[in-house]
């Protein structure tokens, strides 16, 4: 366990911002999910800025890195041109 009064804080912001970190991965990771679930193209086209949205900010704060974030929109794109 930690001593300093510096350590013990930095334990405590470090979870907290674990849990805030794992909270927008994983609506990211659902929004993406549901992005890939639908088959009616006017509803993806609709979804993608909302997720594109997403994707650009938590690449921002460096939840994921910004190529990951490309590559997601990429093929978010790929998929939603496929769709007829």
């Amino acid at each position: 366990m930690a001593n300093h009064k510096s350590s013990l804080k930095r334990i405590r912001q470090d979870e907290k911002r674990r849990l805030h970190n794992r909270y927008y991965g994983k609506t990211m990771r659902n929004a993406v999910r549901k992005l890939r679930a639908t088959t009616v193209k006017e509803e993806a086209v609709a979804m993608l800025p909302k997720v594109t949205k997403l994707l650009d900010k938590l690449a921002k704060v460096n939840i994921i890195h910004k190529n990951k974030a490309n590559n997601l929109k990429s093929k978010l794109a790929l998929h939603i041109n496929k769709l007829g």
